[in-house]
């Protein structure tokens, strides 16, 4: 089984991008319970390529206005665009954790 990996679509200085992704990393640190255990060693938990939308014409006429967007892929499965703009967290998880 793979882990699951993430592209997020962005661009140079834009901090929503910037934002994106810092809150996606947030998800690798490690899963503690509620007495400080860690449960879940999350640092392999997923892969994160970012890929600058402004570098292909094809990226900017899809995604343009939307950047960023984050898109997952798990085991081999279709490629699905989970959020844009920012952060659905809870979607994220769902996709880590059973798959959306």
């Amino acid at each position: 089984m793979s882990k699951p990996h993430f592209i997020l679509y962005s661009r140079s200085y834009c901090h929503l991008c910037e934002d994106m992704l810092q809150a996606l990393l947030v998800l690798q640190a490690p899963d503690e319970n509620a007495a400080g255990y860690v449960v879940d060693s999350a640092a392999d938990r997923f892969t994160v390529e970012l890929i600058d939308v402004d570098a292909d014409p094809e990226l900017v006429a899809k995604y343009d206005e939307l950047v960023p967007v984050l898109v997952g892929n798990k085991d081999g499965q279709e490629p699905m665009q989970l959020c844009h703009y920012f952060l659905n967290v809870e979607l994220v998880k769902s996709f880590l954790s059973e798959g959306v």
